[in-house]
């Protein structure tokens, strides 16, 4: 870095710092990319107090707050107003990696099932679901564009396979508690 020996000793602040800086800024986010499953990168809620300040924030920040003092030093002649703008540019990398970051995780979709869901939607027996919780039989239900099968029971009359039914109940057994369409 012979470049650096005559310079000013700000620019060599703003330099000494933004070369580890981006280092660290590549490494870190070059990691998932290349898949390994032993490291975690995975992002918390932007919104968590704990985010605000994570170890990625700070990393923006000053990868900002770095190169905006080096791309401004032959610009801006007062270092009062250049440390001010390098700052500015930092909290510009910071919140806008911060509301990339939001905007991807709204993208998220949590397709796991929960039986809960179940409840009050229609669906048609598959297999016969003996009377008054006599037996379990199966039901067939649509949920989030797939089909279901799940154990059933009733507190009514048998219900034959092909008959339409509702989702009454849900046992702590993870079973339905279904009733006859009406």
């Amino acid at each position: 870095m012979e470049f650096l020996q005559h310079a000013d000793s700000f620019l060599k602040f703003f330099w000494y710092l933004a070369i580890p800086v981006s280092i660290i800024f590549v490494i870190i986010n070059g990691l998932p990319l290349l898949d390994l499953d032993s490291i975690d990168t995975d992002v918390e809620h932007p919104d968590s107090p704990s985010e605000l300040l994570s170890f990625r924030n700070i990393l923006n920040f000053l990868l900002g707050f770095s190169w905006g003092g080096i791309a401004f030093y032959s610009s801006i002649p007062s270092k009062w107003l250049l440390f001010l703008v390098a700052v500015i540019v930092g909290l510009i990398f910071f919140f806008s990696f911060k509301y990339i970051i939001h905007q991807f995780l709204r993208l998220q979709e949590d397709n796991t099932f929960k039986i809960q869901n179940t409840l009050g939607r229609n669906g048609e027996t598959y297999l016969r679901i003996p009377e008054k919780r006599s037996g379990i039989g199966k039901v067939h239900l649509q949920l989030d564009g797939r089909v279901k099968e799940l154990d059933a029971m009733t507190d009514s009359d048998t219900i034959p396979t092909g008959s339409e039914i509702v989702v009454v109940d849900i046992l702590e057994t993870q079973i339905l508690i279904v009733e006859p369409k009406p």
